[in-house]
């Protein structure tokens, strides 16, 4: 590649990976001698690009996180990604994203060329996110999140002060494996180092964490898998009121709604499925199985106060209509 700057430019958007790259390898894939390598690595750590270099033989090159963040360069498939994913975390449940995403959004909007502009666009014109759950619920403070993704990354114990659901306040010392996300709440898959046992914790209910400073080794969590894991906790968790119905339609295409609210689905043949709901809201239950009645075929058997509740939101319904 005989133009420079366009040569710097490839030799970045390879770093940009983070991964190491070995000199011959760098130098083979750019066309150009061990020499010009160096001094287009030169020219990056010039523009702010911190770039490590191994020495030796086997030396290669790798970008580091540096103090100030360069410009970044991104292709066409990366740019329309950034953009969706900051349009969806406008609308997280996480404290003060909503409006730094924005700000981000409006920040690459600028810099976008009409052609990605437009595919960004048409995604957020024909892509509606279903919101069940209140905006108006509980929320999870951004540094939170932020320290326990680094100590589930560094294997480094947490301790912070937990409130339970029945109003049961205690102190924690925990081992985190990961965090899951489910609609708009949070959770925290995480070994209890005092009751020698894994737990699920909400991450809203979580107040003052802080690193322990011990470091410790990864455990087998059951199953492997902690989504699953999370979702097993859910189903086990008593609630006032437990939902049974048959939708009609393929499994996948029923959960891809009752999914959302926590809904365990179970095939029927080949389109029906039994899905089962629990939740302590009667009211938040009715408008789950209204939101799958509007999508699929429903055979409701009860309970008797949520089949009140439908009737008495259906009367509502039926009377903004008779306003319109």
């Amino acid at each position: 590649m005989s133009d420079p700057t366009a040569r710097v430019l490839e030799l970045l958007s390879l770093l940009q990976t983070h991964r190491f790259w070995p000199g011959g390898e760098l130098a083979e894939r750019l066309g150009v001698s061990h020499r010009t390598l160096r001094r287009d690595i030169d020219r990056l750590r010039l523009l702010g690009y911190p770039v490590d270099a191994t020495p030796g033989v086997a030396g290669g090159y790798r970008l580091a996180a540096g103090a100030h963040m360069p410009p970044l360069l991104l292709d066409d498939d990366e740019a329309v990604a950034i953009a969706v994913g900051l349009r969806a975390a406008a609308g997280a449940a996480v404290a003060g994203i909503e409006e730094t995403s924005v700000r981000a959004l409006a920040k690459l909007d600028q810099v976008l060329p009409d052609r990605l502009r437009r595919r960004v666009g048409a995604v957020h014109a024909n892509v509606v996110p279903l919101r069940w759950r209140n905006h108006a619920g509980p929320m999870v403070d951004a540094e939170a999140l932020a320290l326990l993704s680094l100590a589930c990354r560094d294997r480094e114990q947490v301790r912070f002060d937990y409130e339970r659901r029945d109003g049961e306040a205690s102190s924690r010392l925990a081992e985190p494996r990961q965090l899951v996300s489910a609609g708009r709440r949070w959770y925290l898959v995480a070994w209890d180092v005092r009751r020698a046992d894994w737990r699920t914790f909400r991450v809203d209910r979580l107040a003052r964490p802080r690193l322990a400073g011990a470091r410790f080794p990864p455990r087998p969590l059951p199953g492997g898998d902690a989504a699953a894991f999370v979702a097993r906790s859910l189903a086990s968790m008593p609630t006032r009121h437990r939902v049974e119905l048959v939708a009609h339609g393929p499994a996948d295409a029923v959960a891809a709604t009752a999914g959302y609210v926590g809904g365990e689905v179970e095939p029927i043949g080949v389109s029906r499925c039994r899905v089962t709901m629990r939740g302590d809201s009667i009211e938040w239950l009715a408008l789950a199985v209204a939101e799958l009645a509007m999508l699929h075929e429903v055979e409701l058997a009860g309970p008797p106060e949520l089949v009140d509740e439908l009737a008495r939101l259906a009367g509502r319904l039926t009377a903004v209509v008779a306003t319109g």
